[in-house]
């Protein structure tokens, strides 16, 4: 059984424990406090207990041992203090011994023929509680391992058995009762109230890549949240702890009056259950255990391969410590992240939606179609995954400075699937929904950082990244990649393109839409604008430049904007005190650039759209104004 202990602690008086396991963050061999360059030392992420004031956790510890010892929340560099506690924990953690043990005790009481192991292609969370600061952590058990209860195991078997009882043509009340004579039900008769399957605890199985069964620290960040009928722009990132790639043990074993056929169909349903999700925000990406025998969701609608290029996107954050400005410095790692593309469908969907629907009911369907916590829990409609989500880098490109600067590159496959909340008479208009919604994300903007602006190298700066912006490619030869050869037949296809989402989005929300009768969410100003398509906003379309460093309608932009050593934030966008995102998108979009301006009928931004136009650019939307108008 492994130990949660804490090693002696050692003589370093600068007590920098976790913060320095294998890790110089500015200061000296071991310690940040010491070097003659520092002038201020590493803080210590620990309590700092008179009788332990520098603890060090033994590997086998689980992170519960490190929350113990943890710095009060009203610390200095309190931040600093998470990141640095996790990505410890993370990198430390050794729980092979105790996880080996765990699975060898349930093959022993379940028996071989009745366990299997199932692998999580992305990240699962399951069950957990809050932890210090609000941090969110999955199920630990008693001696903190990561697990997954079995109660979780028999509730994802209720739930599938029900669904397929359903699909038979079974009541919901008589699929329940079919349910007890397996799973048993207090309210059944007295032969069904007890179960006849005992489900064990799962536990991750440990490898030498995965010690800690594939714990790893994780990110969520709300950009935007509905304020009433209003929306509000303030990113808040919390980090908490998930299980990426793990491999789970599930064993189940027969119980009193329990059958050979009993049992193999409850592992039926208990594997089905599992493929299509588990724990949280599994309509995001996460909580899908699969084996390679695996069929894939019977739901699936869109599987489309895809490039990004560009600042990417970004996960969690690591800390090094700046000695000489007394502060952590923060460093993103790049991930392929499912929850980043359906967030970025979400963007699209509430921005068209305040186009031609009341706030208040774009508020209601974004909650039914993507999922929501706030104003009562709803799961969500579409269900979208990465599959093969890895990293690339391209050929290293030289910059100004005579260097070698690759550019950041991510793949993978994009799935869609439609979950089984979705209504069966509105799943035929609901994939025609998220089809065209797909499609105006890859052709409006990119995905993670940078999305507002095509990738494009600034050659002619001195400070880095050279690379800045993002660009989404689909790699795909039917219709969705398919683009025309000229300007005015692309601009006809995009016109398309937005009247079938709004045709289906009218469909599955049974509102009278109308596309050529815009709302006015806000009469814009200067200094006002809503992020919405709706009869202030103006799309554009222009052919790209090759000759151009910087892509033509962003080199415009900045022309525009240029105020000194800064940009107009009321055209170009601005970060500070105050974040002010863009109103300006512009994407490339296989040889065109599309840009679409918020609130554009008020200068600065009238006199960007004007600018475009009086050089060519050819209008698309509102649909109703086409051509150069």
């Amino acid at each position: 059984m492994p130990s949660t202990r804490t090693r002696p602690a050692n003589n370093n008086p600068g007590g920098h424990g976790v913060g320095n396991q294998g890790n110089n963050h500015g200061g000296g061999q071991g310690s940040g406090g010491h070097h003659p360059s520092n002038h201020h030392p590493e803080p210590s992420p620990w309590l700092g207990h008179p009788l332990n004031p520098n603890p060090q956790p033994h590997e086998t510890a689980s992170f519960v041992e490190y929350l113990r010892w943890m710095r009060t929340p009203d610390a200095q560099h309190k931040e600093g203090t998470r990141v640095q506690l996790v990505s410890h924990a993370e990198s430390r953690g050794n729980y092979i011994q105790r996880l080996q043990e765990m699975n060898r005790r349930t093959r022993l009481i379940a028996g071989d023929s009745n366990t299997f192991t199932l692998t999580c292609p992305w990240r699962i969370r399951v069950g957990g509680t809050k932890g210090p600061e609000e941090m969110l952590l999955p199920a630990f058990d008693a001696l903190g391992m990561p697990y997954i209860p079995s109660s979780t195991l028999r509730g994802v078997t209720r739930a599938q058995g029900v669904r397929e009882f359903m699909a038979q043509g079974s009541s919901r009340a008589q699929a329940e009762r079919e349910i007890a004579k397996y799973l048993g039900d207090l309210d059944a008769e007295e032969k069904h109230k007890a179960g006849k399957i005992v489900f064990l605890d799962a536990y991750p199985v440990a490898t030498n890549e995965l010690k800690s069964g594939g714990l790893a620290v994780d990110i969520a960040n709300n950009i935007w949240s509905w304020e009433g009928n209003n929306l509000r722009y303030s990113p808040n990132p919390n980090l908490f702890f998930s299980l990426k790639q793990a491999k789970f043990l599930i064993g189940i074993r027969k119980g009193i009056h329990c059958t050979d056929e009993m049992l193999a169909t409850v592992k039926e349903w208990l594997i089905k259950g599992l493929a299509q999700g588990i724990g949280s925000q599994i309509n995001s990406g996460y909580g899908r255990l699969v084996s390679e025998q695996t069929l894939r969701n019977s739901r699936e609608f869109l599987r489309l391969p895809f490039e990004l290029k560009g600042q990417l996107i970004h996960g969690r954050q690591t800390v090094t410590w700046n000695a000489a400005k007394n502060r952590f410095n923060n460093h993103s790692i790049a991930e392929v992240r499912p929850v980043a593309f359906k967030n970025m469908m979400r963007y699209w969907f509430r921005a068209f939606g305040l186009g031609v629907l009341p706030a208040s009911e774009v508020q209601e369907w974004e909650g039914k179609l993507f999922g929501a916590i706030t104003p009562h829990p709803q799961r969500g409609w579409i269900q979208l995954e990465i599959l093969d989500g890895k990293i690339v880098q391209r050929e290293p490109q030289p910059n100004h400075q005579g260097k070698n600067d690759p550019v950041g590159q991510q793949s993978g496959i994009l799935v869609l699937s439609l979950s089984d909340e979705c209504p069966d008479e509105r799943k035929e208009s609901s994939q025609r929904l998220f089809r065209n919604l797909a499609w105006l994300m890859f052709h409006l903007g990119g995905v993670g950082q940078g999305a507002r602006r095509p990738c494009y190298s600034r050659r002619n700066r001195d400070t880095a990244p050279w690379w800045r912006g993002s660009t989404l490619i689909p790699r795909t030869n039917d219709k969705f990649r398919e683009l025309p050869e000229s300007a005015r037949e692309f601009a006809e296809l995009f016109r398309r393109r937005i009247k079938n989402f709004f045709e289906a989005l009218a469909t599955v929300t049974g509102q009278p839409i109308n596309p050529q009768q815009l709302r006015i969410c806000t009469e814009p100003t200067q200094q006002r604008w809503t992020e919405a398509v709706d009869t202030h906003c103006r799309i554009l379309i222009t052919k790209v430049d090759a000759e151009r460093n910087k892509p033509y309608a962003l080199a415009k932009l900045h022309q525009l904007g240029r105020r000194g050593e800064q940009y107009d934030r009321f055209l170009c966008g601005g970060v500070g005190k105050d974040v002010i995102p863009s109103p300006v998108w512009i994407a490339d979009s296989g040889g065109y650039e599309v840009v679409t301006v918020f609130g554009a009928t008020a200068d600065p931004r009238r006199r960007f759209v004007d600018e475009l136009r009086r050089e060519g650019a050819i209008q698309i939307f509102p649909l109703n104004q086409g051509g150069n108008r």
